[in-house]
């Protein structure tokens, strides 16, 4: 599964076995809770989850995004 952390301070990729987006969601505020700071917090929830940063594209579609600035997870439309 390929998921897209957007927030103010970062757009990363991530991939990683394949979560509803509850599971996710819980995933998220979980690494949350423990992140001190929000700019290393892609790098922190792929520690915790066992996912894998990929080079940030334009051009890849995230199957979920999750919005750090908002709290949202939901799925995109292209």
């Amino acid at each position: 599964m390929i998921v897209e952390i957007d927030g103010y301070f970062h757009s990363a990729l991530i991939t990683g076995k394949k979560f509803t987006k509850e599971q996710l969601r819980k995933k998220y505020f979980q690494t949350k809770k423990h992140s001190a700071d929000m700019n290393n917090f892609p790098e922190f929830f792929c520690r915790m989850h066992h996912f894998d940063r990929i080079p940030f594209d334009s051009e890849i579609e995230a199957e979920v995004v999750i919005d750090t600035d908002t709290d949202r997870i939901y799925q995109p439309s292209y």
